[in-house]
């Protein structure tokens, strides 16, 4: 009773979780195991897929979750990080989670929380909301789809025994906590397979291909690899077709704009097979009417058409690349002009190097979060580059109907920019 009347309001519980921001990130899973064991091994109850890679997590598990909804089943799914607040990070199908019940499940955690706060084992924020996805997916859902929040070994969400793991990509991000090589960010990442439990990869490069298959052969997980054991043609506009001998080949097409888009899919496509030959029931129709459909906020997202702004989540160098990819073959001829803000642990000098000469300006900004860039920090890389430090200020400059605006960067940026243009509808 007495939690109860501690957390009345959702405000109070989002506050909470906040604060617990300045215990910072901390890798490991020993938190997570007794704060889970607390509430009863909720993990254990769950049929899951797991989700690592550099990029393109969270476009591949929305392929995923809308080809599973569109044949009916409740799939659960946990993202990271959030564009819209608490709820933004916990998913049954289309619909994030109730507010009501998330007073009900907290009533559940907290006093969990305050056993590991006494034995000095504080839950970290990412650790407290993956266990309230994973206690609110408990007999709401056929299967859950699980992002990892950073690497994957020694990453919270790796408590769960899933049926099927997949590793999107491979590059360097999160460097302090990853390692500066290709192949210590590999190892985390590859430390989401399980054993015997089927792995899917995209396409990685040789070292980091290595690195998987080693793992995925110590735990005889069967390893599906994009480019080698299915594939696809680009086809006309956004159309693709699929592969994948000896099964039939499908045509999908699919409204997200980028060409790595079409690796996403292709990857969820394969996942969604396998699941087949795990006993899910998918009428393939009703998965390529699916894929038409599948948009995700923060992702290449037209926010403003007059004039056009666009917001991506480009927060590290591989981010980056294709972001300038998909600007290019968009809007090539277009004058455009950047807002860029991003957290300081991440390759600011190669980010900024790729950025340059792209633009017809491009404005240094930054935001309220610990971890973010100063336009000081940023500087220091050169180029002719205009700071403006009151990112809402920048916002408000941005009105020739002749130039195209992209604002890029981290996806915490991106969700204040989102929800100050939907505030601020001009």
């Amino acid at each position: 009773m007495w939690c109860c009347k501690l957390f009345q309001q959702m405000n109070q519980i989002e506050s909470f979780i906040k604060n617990r921001r300045q215990l910072g990130i901390k890798p490991g899973l020993q938190r997570m195991e007794k704060l889970l064991n607390l509430l009863g091994r909720p993990q254990e109850k769950l049929t899951t897929i797991h989700i690592a890679g550099t990029n393109g997590k969270g476009s591949t598990a929305e392929f995923v979750k809308q080809g599973l909804i569109a044949n009916n089943y409740q799939v659960g799914m946990f993202t990271s990080p959030s564009l819209t607040g608490l709820r933004g990070h916990v998913f049954l199908n289309d619909e994030p989670i109730p507010e009501h019940l998330i007073l009900d499940i907290w009533s559940e955690i907290y006093p969990a929380i305050l056993q590991l706060d006494d034995m000095e084992l504080h839950p970290s924020e990412f650790e407290i909301i993956t266990a309230i996805a994973l206690f609110y997916f408990v007999d709401r859902t056929d299967i859950a789809i699980i992002e990892a929040g950073m690497g994957g070994r020694e990453d919270t969400t790796n408590c769960i025994l899933p049926i099927l793991s997949i590793i999107t990509n491979i590059a360097k991000d999160h460097t302090a906590f990853l390692g500066d090589t290709i192949s210590e960010i590999a190892s985390h990442k590859a430390g989401i397979i399980k054993s015997g439990t089927p792995v899917i990869t995209g396409e990685l490069c040789q070292e980091a291909t290595e690195i998987v298959k080693k793992e995925a052969t110590a735990k005889q997980a069967p390893i599906y690899r994009l480019g080698s054991n299915f594939t696809y043609h680009a086809l006309q506009g956004n159309s693709i077709t699929w592969m994948q001998s000896p099964a039939m080949p499908y045509d999908l097409t699919i409204n997200m704009p980028g060409e790595h888009q079409k690796d996403n899919a292709s990857i969820a496509m394969m996942a969604l097979q396998l699941l087949t030959r795990a006993g899910f029931h998918l009428v393939i129709s009703k998965v390529q009417s699916a894929f038409c459909r599948v948009k995700l906020i923060g992702r290449f997202e037209i926010v403003q058409n007059h004039p056009l702004i666009i917001v991506d989540g480009a927060h590290n160098p591989a981010g980056i690349s294709r972001f300038l990819e998909t600007m290019e073959s968009n809007y090539k001829y277009m004058d455009r002009a950047l807002l860029f803000a991003v957290f300081k642990d991440k390759d600011l000098e190669n980010m900024l190097h790729q950025l340059q000469g792209r633009f017809t300006s491009i404005t240094l900004t930054t935001f309220n979060h610990p971890r973010a860039a100063s336009v000081t920090e940023m500087q220091q890389y050169g180029g002719e580059m205009i700071v403006e430090p009151n990112w809402q200020k920048a916002v408000n400059k941005m009105v020739n109907p002749n130039t195209v605006y992209f604002i890029t960067g981290s996806l915490h940026f991106i969700s204040f920019v989102r929800d100050y243009m939907n505030v601020n509808k001009r």
